[in-house]
């Protein structure tokens, strides 16, 4: 991380769920805002939202934190099992690590630790995943629930390969590098080219200098990858979902085809879908603003309901 970001976050802090330690941090900008707890996807460590992002959500009212899952980033990393990369996740046995419940359960442990009672949720891509299923299992706890470039939180294995770009998934498990900084970077370039939209010119350039600013081993760290997509959720379907919730998809993603979002939005009751033109499974610049309004859109949906409960009579 540059010293200009590092100024931007709070130290790095650690939350806990049993064994496992979740490193988390605070944007020092906003901090009086609502709180907003942020989930990134499968291997892909905290740093790869976007500081312009997060400091946008910042001026549209947030207070942003966001979270390293276990076996991403400085978060515990657990032993080897089985299942050796992601695509083997899907076809073989599943679970051998922990379940989706504890990783719904490590988003809770970090609201723990910064102190906050409830949260607005965004998750992407698995980060997605895993937010609907903290919205199932803890929904006294999240006050608004975002879901981007994800599958419906319910569906696994063979279910969910109906959403899934095989072809880019093996293209994902077929990246091979070597174990250094340079491999990380070069791994770090190669994952950012393959997520990008195709109707957008790559600018090979600044994913370069976005992954020499994190060296993230997580996106070449397949076992890891395949512990956390073979996690499986025993909890209720997507459809009991009852918190306000907004379903954000790129229109381009070549990983995670709209239909999951259109999934999403059809089965959790009231969900607003928003398809973001010339974006793929990535979050970028031209997007932020609207990710950013759409958030604070939701966010005020909540507000607005509780002045109305509070203005409305009682009946006898």
């Amino acid at each position: 991380m540059s010293s200009s970001s590092a100024c931007l976050w709070s130290p790095v802090r650690w939350a806990r769920n049993g064994a496992v330690r979740l490193a988390f941090d605070r944007l020092t900008e906003g901090a009086d805002g609502e709180p907003l707890l942020m989930a990134m996807g499968l291997g892909a460590n905290r740093l790869w939202f976007p500081d312009g992002l997060c400091r946008t959500l910042a001026t549209h009212g947030f207070a942003v934190a966001r979270y390293d899952q276990r076996d991403g980033g400085e978060s515990t990393h657990l032993p080897p099992t089985a299942t050796r990369n992601p695509l083997s996740a899907l076809f073989t046995k599943r679970g051998e690590a922990y379940t989706a419940e504890d990783m719904a359960d490590d988003a809770v442990a970090v609201m723990d630790a910064l102190g906050w009672q409830s949260a607005h949720l965004l998750g992407v891509s698995l980060g997605g995943a895993v937010a609907q299923r903290v919205t199932l299992r803890h929904p006294e706890r999240v006050r608004t629930l975002t879901t981007m470039a994800a599958v419906p939180g319910d569906v696994a294995g063979l279910q969910a390969m109906r959403y899934i770009r095989m072809a880019t998934l093996a293209k994902f498990a077929r990246l091979k590098f070597p174990d250094t900084p340079d491999g990380s970077i070069a791994a770090g370039v190669a994952v950012s080219r393959l997520l990008a939209s195709p109707n957008r010119p790559f600018d090979e350039h600044a994913a370069r200098e976005a992954a020499e600013r994190n060296v993230d081993n997580g996106v070449r760290d397949q076992q890891a990858q395949g512990r956390q997509i073979g996690a499986q959720w025993h909890g209720r379907p997507i459809s009991a979902i009852a918190r306000p919730t907004l379903v954000l998809h790129g229109a381009d993603d070549p990983l995670i085809k709209p239909t999951a979002a259109k999934a999403i939005a059809s089965r959790i009751p009231d969900a607003r879908l928003v398809l973001l033109p010339r974006v793929g499974h990535e979050l970028p610049e031209p997007a932020w603003d609207s990710v950013a309004a759409e958030l604070r859109g939701l966010a005020d949906t909540t507000r607005t309901r509780k002045d109305t409960s509070a203005t409305t009579p009682a009946k006898d």
